[in-house]
C-alpha cells in the first residue's frame, strides 16, 4: 500500500485498529472541550496520505497516542503555513493518557516514551526498510544491500537492551526479523544459497521471539523461494503450506494467495500438474477477496495482480501450457509499476521462455533483449543471470543454426562480461 509509510508503521506498533486509533483521537478532543468528528475514514485519509498535515486539534492528539511529534508520525506541513500552534505541555499529554479509562487507554499508555527506547524509535528504526525495498527495487540483491539490512538489524537489537518495555523489545525483534529477511532476500537474488539459508535461520528464530506472525510469513516465502532456487521442490511446498497457516494469512487474503501461488510453483516443479492448478485457483480467489487499502509491511508491496499474473506465466509453462503463459505474461507486464525494474526484467525474461516454448524465436529473442535494456547500468543480480542463462541453453537446444538465435547469443556472451 502506497502512503504515509510511518503512520501505518506507528498504527501496527501500536497494535490499535483503524477504528481505535479514531476512538483515541476523539477521546483526546472530548476531553479538550472539542468536538471528536475523526471516523474510519479520517483515518484512512491520512493513512494513505490524502490528508497529509491534520488540523492542529488532531495534531496535538495523533502525538499524544504515539508519543512522538507530527513530522515523525509521517505528516508533512504545507510549503506556506502559518506559525504553528504552541506546543501541548508534555505533562498535560501524559495527564490525558494516564487519566483515560478503557481499551484505548490500555494501548495507549504504553507508547508514551516512560522508557529510554519507545515506539518513536521503532518507527525510526522500521522506516529504513522502505528505502532498502526501494534500492532491491531499482537494484536486486547485492552485497550493499545485505550489509545495510544487517545494520538496521544489529540497530534494533542494540535497542531492545537500553531498557525498552516488554512490548517495545517484541516490536524491536520483529524490526530485526523483517531486516533480516532483507539480507536473506538479498542473497537469494544474488543466488548465495547457503548464506539466504543461515539468514533465514536467523530471521525465523527473532520472528517467533516478537511473536509477530506477518515476519513469520515473509521468511517461509522466501524459504519456499529458497527452496525453488536449489530445486529442493518438495521442501518448497513445505514452506508455502507453513506460510498458509500462519495467523496473517489466515486473516488476511492477500498473504494467503501469496502462500497458494508459493505452493503452486513448488508443484508445477514437481510435475504435479492438477496440484499446481488448484493451488493458483486458490491464490486467484483469495487475491480477488483482498483489500488493498489495509495497511501492510513494505515488503509485500511487490504482490498484487501483476505479480501473481507473472507468477502464474511461471506455473503454466512448467506444466507445458506456454500459450497460456504468455498471456499471463503480458498481462503482468502490462500493470508492474515501472519502478520494479528487476521484476520487470524477470518477468520479461520468463516471457521470452514462453515464447521459445512455442517456437516463436524470432520474437523470444527479440524479447529476451529487452530483459538486458531493463537492467542496464546496473550489476545483473545473480537471479537474473541465471534465468537468462536457462533462455540460453532451451535457445541453442531449440534453434542451434538460427541467425537470430546466434546474434542472441554474441549479445548474451557480451552482457554476461559486463555484469
Amino acid at each position: 500500500m502506497e502512503g504515509n509509510g510511518n503512520l501505518i508503521s506507528a498504527l501496527r506498533e501500536s497494535g490499535l485498529t483503524q477504528t481505535a486509533l479514531a476512538d483515541a483521537v476523539n477521546t483526546h478532543l472530548y476531553r479538550d472541550g472539542h468536538e471528536g468528528t475523526v471516523s474510519d475514514r479520517t483515518v484512512r485519509n491520512w493513512l494513505t496520505g490524502k490528508t497529509r498535515w491534520p488540523h492542529p486539534r488532531q495534531r496535538a492528539a495523533l502525538e499524544a497516542v504515539f508519543g512522538c511529534s507530527a513530522e515523525e508520525l509521517g505528516f508533512v506541513p504545507p510549503a506556506q503555513r502559518c506559525p504553528a500552534t504552541e506546543p501541548e505541555d508534555p505533562v498535560r499529554r501524559r495527564n490525558f493518557l494516564m487519566a483515560t479509562t478503557g481499551t484505548t487507554a490500555a494501548v495507549a499508555v504504553p507508547l508514551i516514551a516512560q522508557h529510554s527506547v519507545g515506539t518513536s524509535d521503532v518507527i525510526r528504526l522500521r522506516s529504513g526498510l522502505d528505502a532498502l525495498v526501494a534500492l532491491d527495487a531499482a537494484r536486486g540483491g547485492h552485497d550493499e544491500l545485505e550489509r545495510r539490512a544487517l545494520t538496521g538489524a544489529a540497530g534494533a537489537l542494540e535497542k531492545q537492551k537500553l531498557g525498552a518495555s516488554q512490548r517495545i523489545r517484541q516490536r524491536l525483534f520483529s524490526v530485526a526479523a523483517e531486516y533480516t529477511s532483507m539480507a536473506a532476500w538479498s542473497a537469494i537474488d544474488a543466488r548465495r544459497t547457503d548464506r539466504a539459508r543461515g539468514l533465514l535461520d536467523r530471521a525465523l528464530y527473532l520472528a517467533g521471539v516478537a511473536k509477530d506472525s506477518t515476519a513469520e510469513m515473509e521468511v517461509w516465502n522466501l524459504y519456499a523461494m529458497l527452496a525453488r532456487q536449489s530445486r529442493e521442490h518438495t521442501e518448497a511446498v513445505d514452506a508455502a503450506q507453513a506460510a498458509q497457516h500462519t495467523a496473517i494469512a489466515r486473516r488476511d487474503p492477500l498473504f494467503a494467495s501469496l502462500a497458494h501461488v508459493r505452493a503452486a510453483l513448488g508443484y508445477s516443479n514437481l510435475g504435479d500438474r492438477q496440484a499446481a492448478l488448484r493451488s493458483l485457483g486458490y491464490a486467484h480467489e483469495t487475491l480477488a477477496k483482498a483489500s488493498f487499502d489495509e495497511p501492510r509491511p513494505s515488503w509485500v508491496a511487490f504482490y498484487g495482480r501483476a505479480e501473481l499474473s507473472a507468477l502464474s506465466a511461471i506455473v503454466r509453462n512448467r506444466i507445458g501450457e506456454p500459450a497460456a503463459a504468455e498471456a499471463d505474461g503480458h498481462r503482468a507486464l502490462a500493470t508492474i509499476p515501472e519502478g520494479f525494474r528487476r521484476n520487470r526484467a524477470m518477468t520479461t525474461a520468463h516471457l521470452a521462455l514462453t515464447q521459445l516454448h512455442q517456437r516463436d524465436i524470432d520474437q523470444a529473442c527479440a524479447t529476451a533483449s529487452t530483459a538486458f535494456d531493463l537492467v542496464a547500468g546496473h550489476p545483473m543480480p545473480g537471479r537474473m543471470r541465471s534465468l537468462l542463462g536457462d533462455y540460453h541453453r532451451d535457445l541453442i537446444t531449440l534453434a542451434p543454426d538460427a541467425s537470430v538465435a546466434r546474434e542472441w547469443a554474441d549479445r548474451y556472451r557480451t552482457e554476461w562480461s559486463r555484469a
